[in-house]
């Protein structure tokens, strides 16, 4: 019996994909969803440059279409599939081999980047599988993004480690070139600045799951995939609520030492994410407001009570509760506290599972929930650039204040890029 037999049972999507056996020491499966995709031959010849890895690695490639995609657009994903065919024929050698397949017609109600991801993920499980392979490698990527050459590398040095179970890698946005608009690069980097931002504030609260989720920016271990059941079948998003899961489990890793690049490009392709969002910030009249820094701060002093919250009869955690400000004290009323705090100590019996449950309670989209709620009721939300000097100056990074103010939106990102590079910790988890 191996490792993924019960999974696969319950959750897949198809049968099995491709009948050529894997190579028995395959450590890695790079897996890349593409819909209406003209840039995926540069993703290809961007991996195929790569260092080689001690070990196999694999490439899976879902080009997939619903049964509402319009017949010009399957042409273009049919027209694409050939390409790519003869790319790889011409490309894969046998310890980089390169799977495609181009599937129609997927219910309109799943179809998206969700469902494409999961095909792709759940192949690379059964090819795992067939090795009783737990420790294999599944990397997310997206069809419009390059990598550094020593990409693989460093995926592979990273889940060398037993206890790693998911790398977040680094990325940088193109946020200058002659591929796009003036407009276009702009909004690219006002849009990595408020990733980074949201990042560096989330970890200024003492969250300890303030990574980035980003589609093509994470690697899992195939045990720790099928343990938390798989990737879903979101249109969008997909990516956030599986590394979610996935996140529970500990043995984080940030891998800082090769680069992803995904595209600045914007596009209609999902309903929110990159694309759109680039969309939007590039359009002249976009207001780019952000959460006040203040409901970080809110949460910063709330997280920082929660060993009180654990030894702290019922009546001296209402006495505490009582001595944060207005907005969290609100929503953690409206979300019913004392019953969430009471449930979590009947079913611990040390600080260290009190703490894991209590961030399964008010985990990442609690968090967004009561930022939603303070910017809404208590705190206006405010301009990108004014956020990111206050965070700045608390993270306690070594620059004149007056001498950040000064810097346009590009330079305070290569800012934030250094300070994430060289002063953020990357310590497994």
């Amino acid at each position: 019996m191996s490792f993924a037999d019960s999974y696969l049972k319950k959750y897949p999507y198809k049968d099995i994909l491709f009948n050529q056996e894997p190579n028995d020491d395959l450590n890695i499966i790079i897996v890349i969803p593409a819909f209406k995709e003209d840039k995926l031959l540069k993703t290809l010849f961007s991996l195929q440059n790569c260092i080689n890895t001690q070990k196999s690695v694999e490439v899976i490639i879902i080009i997939n279409s619903s049964q509402s995609t319009i017949k010009e657009i399957k042409e273009q994903n049919v027209e694409i599939y050939n390409e790519a065919r003869a790319w790889i024929k011409k490309y894969q050698s046998s310890l980089f081999r390169f799977f495609i397949v181009n599937i129609e017609d997927l219910p309109t109600k799943h179809a998206g980047a969700g469902l494409a991801r999961k095909i792709g993920m759940d192949e690379a499980i059964r090819r795992f599988n067939k090795l009783n392979n737990k420790a294999g490698i599944i990397v997310s990527l997206d069809a419009d993004t390059t990598v550094e050459n020593n990409y693989l590398i460093e995926i592979e040095k990273a889940f060398c480690k037993k206890n790693t179970n998911v790398g977040i890698l680094y990325f940088e946005h193109a946020i200058d070139g002659n591929e796009f608009s003036k407009d276009i690069y702009s909004a690219s980097a006002k849009y990595e600045l408020y990733l980074r931002y949201y990042k560096f504030a989330l970890k200024f609260t003492d969250f300890p799951y303030y990574y980035q989720t980003i589609g093509s920016c994470f690697a899992v271990k195939a045990e720790a995939y099928v343990k938390q059941g798989g990737m879903n079948r979101r249109r969008a998003g997909e990516d956030f609520y599986f590394l979610q899961k996935v996140f529970q489990l500990g043995g984080i890793v940030e891998i800082k030492s090769t680069k992803v690049y995904p595209s600045s490009r914007p596009s209609d392709r999902v309903p929110f994410g990159t694309g759109p969002m680039i969309n939007e910030i590039a359009k002249a009249d976009y207001n780019f407001e952000i959460y006040n820094f203040q409901a970080f701060c809110d949460l910063k002093l709330f997280f920082g009570i929660i060993e009180k919250l654990f030894s702290n009869s019922e009546s001296d955690n209402t006495a505490l509760i009582n001595t944060l400000s207005e907005p969290i004290k609100e929503f953690l009323e409206i979300n019913s506290y004392k019953k969430a705090i009471s449930e979590i100590k009947n079913n611990v019996s040390s600080l260290e599972a009190f703490i894991k449950r209590f961030y399964r309670w008010f985990d990442a989209f609690t968090i967004i929930k009561y930022l939603n709620f303070s910017n809404a009721n208590y705190y206006n939300k405010m301009q990108l650039k004014e956020m990111c000097c206050i965070l700045i100056s608390k993270i306690e990074y070594q620059k004149n204040t007056a001498e950040i103010e000064n810097l346009n939106d590009r330079e305070l990102l290569q800012l934030f890029r250094e300070i994430e590079k060289t002063v953020m910790s990357s310590e497994t988890q």
